[in-house]
C-alpha cells in the first residue's frame, strides 16, 4: 500500500515544473487575447458556432463562464454556447503538455473538439434556437463577468498547486483501485461493455470542477479508457460554466435542457469516435 502512495506522489511531483511553465505561458496568452475574443464572440451572430468552436479551445480565464454570462444576456445563441462548452478543454491541455504527449496528438484532439463544437452548435441553433427568442434577456449590467485580473505569476502558481492536488488525489485513488481489483479487470469493464465508458466519462465531465478534466485525461493517458470515452468526458466538461449558467439563468427547465443536450452530444460523439476507431 505504501508503494502505490509513494508512486502517486512521485508521479505528481514530476509534473509540477511543467504545469507551472504551461500555466505561466497560458496566462500571458490569455491576457493578450481575452478582450479580443470576447468582442468576436459577441458580434458573431448566426455564425457564432464557428467562432465558439475556435475560441472555446483557446485556454482562457473561464471562457465557458464568459459564454454562460453572454448567453444569459442573450448576446450569443444557444448553439454558440454549446459550441464553446464542447470545445472547451479545461485542464486537458496543460496536463498533456506536462506529460510530454506528442504535439500532433494534442492538436488532433483539439481539432476534433473544434469541429464537433461547430457542427453541434449549428445543429442546436436549428433545433433549439426558439428557446432564446422566447426568453427575455437580462441586462448586461446584471450579468457577472469573469474576473481575470491579478498577477499572472500568482495565477500560474495557484492553478499549478490546485491541479497538482487533484492529480495526486486521483492518482492515489486509481493506484488504490488497481491495487484492489487489478488493472486488467478495470480496463476490461470499461472497454468491453459497449458505450459504458462513454456514459460514465460523460457523467464525470458534468462535474463543474477542473477535477473532472484531470480525471478523464489521466484515465486516458494511463490507458484505462479509450479515445471515445476520453472525448465524451472532455466534450461534456465545461468547467464552472455550467454553475454560472444555473446561477444566472433563471429558467430551470431551459438549464436542464442545455445540460442534457450537452451530455447527450458528448456521449453520442464519443460513441461515434469509438465506432469509427478514431485514435489520437
Amino acid at each position: 500500500m505504501l508503494d502505490f502512495i509513494l508512486d502517486a506522489l512521485v508521479d505528481s511531483l514530476k509534473l509540477l515544473p511543467f504545469l507551472f511553465l504551461t500555466y505561466l505561458v497560458m496566462g500571458i496568452l490569455e491576457r493578450a487575447a481575452s478582450d479580443r475574443s470576447k468582442k468576436l464572440i459577441k458580434g458573431a451572430g448566426r455564425v457564432g458556432p464557428i467562432w465558439g468552436g475556435l475560441l472555446g479551445v483557446i485556454p482562457q480565464c473561464g471562457f465557458s463562464t464568459v459564454a454562460s454570462n453572454f448567453y444569459v444576456g442573450r448576446l450569443i445563441t444557444i448553439g454558440t454556447l454549446i459550441s464553446i462548452y464542447l470545445s472547451t478543454s479545461d485542464e486537458m491541455l496543460p496536463i498533456m503538455i506536462s506529460e510530454n504527449v506528442p504535439i500532433q496528438t494534442i492538436l488532433k484532439i483539439l481539432a476534433v473538439k473544434v469541429v464537433i463544437g461547430m457542427v453541434s452548435g449549428f445543429f442546436v441553433d436549428f433545433a433549439l434556437g426558439w428557446l432564446v427568442r422566447k426568453r427575455k434577456a437580462r441586462t448586461v449590467e446584471e450579468v457577472e463577468t469573469c474576473n481575470c485580473a491579478g498577477s499572472i505569476l500568482a495565477s500560474a502558481i495557484g492553478h499549478t498547486l490546485k491541479v497538482f492536488f487533484f492529480i495526486f488525489i486521483f492518482s492515489l485513488a486509481i493506484n488504490g483501485l488497481i491495487y484492489v481489483v487489478g488493472e486488467h479487470a478495470l480496463e476490461t469493464v470499461l472497454s468491453n461493455i459497449p458505450v459504458l465508458g462513454e456514459i460514465l466519462a460523460g457523467l464525470v465531465g458534468l462535474i463543474p470542477n477542473c477535477s473532472a478534466s484531470v480525471a478523464i485525461t489521466q484515465l486516458y493517458l494511463d490507458g484505462i479508457i479509450g479515445a471515445g470515452a476520453m472525448m465524451s468526458g472532455l466534450l461534456v466538461g465545461a468547467g464552472v460554466g455550467l454553475l454560472v449558467l444555473v446561477k444566472e439563468n433563471h429558467h430551470t427547465k431551459e438549464n436542464l435542457l442545455i445540460i442534457a443536450t450537452l451530455y447527450g452530444l458528448g456521449v453520442v460523439w464519443g460513441i461515434v469516435i469509438d465506432i469509427l476507431g478514431v485514435t489520437f
